[in-house]
């Protein structure tokens, strides 16, 4: 008898290893959905982005289509390590005849935003804009482009020009171009 339960002991001591191993090899990623370095931050601008497109999609961009004075976009790129297409909401500070300007200040985070290192990797986008969508080719503005751009944008929105304070990284301006 005493036999019987050490040996139900010790399976008991091998199956709690197994679990904890187990457990152990999950990551976050594969846990949460979310990547193993995600911030509190992350975690808020996930769902606020969520929240926002469901509600722009819903009502065909009537309400969330602007937010402080610039029209809202709906970003839609291609995950540089999924290949999945993937979604954003963005504002525009700066539209010029066919051309749409993104400011990839992420709130003046250390870290690009997702969407940037995406289009950055494949340029083919897809914008919402104003109700229209449109076939888009993403690039980085040129040193010369940028300053030319930014007094701009820092007009449109002043807290563009305090995101680059809180940072050492300088905030990539992206111009969008009709796709063709």
């Amino acid at each position: 008898m005493g036999n019987s339960l050490q040996n139900q002991s010790d399976r008991t001591q091998r199956e709690r290893k197994q679990r904890r191993k187990r457990a152990e090899s999950v990551t976050p990623s594969s846990r949460s959905g979310t990547v193993p370095d995600m911030k509190p931050k992350d975690v808020v601008a996930k769902a606020v982005t969520s929240f926002h497109r469901a509600v722009f999609r819903a009502t065909s961009g009537r309400v969330g289509g602007k937010a402080f004075g610039m029209p809202v976009v709906m970003l839609t790129t291609t995950g540089r390590k999924s290949g999945k297409l993937r979604t954003t909401m963005l504002t525009s500070p700066v539209q010029d005849d066919a051309s749409v300007v993104l400011v990839a200040s992420y709130g003046g985070d250390p870290r690009h935003p997702t969407w940037f290192l995406n289009l950055r990797d494949n340029p083919d986008v897809e914008i919402v804009m104003q109700g229209e969508r449109r076939a888009m080719k993403a690039r980085v503005a040129s040193p010369s482009e940028k300053e030319a751009l930014w007094p701009r944008i820092v007009e449109r929105y002043k807290g563009y020009g305090q995101y680059q304070t809180r940072t050492d990284r300088d905030i990539p301006v992206v111009i969008l171009e009709p796709a063709g």
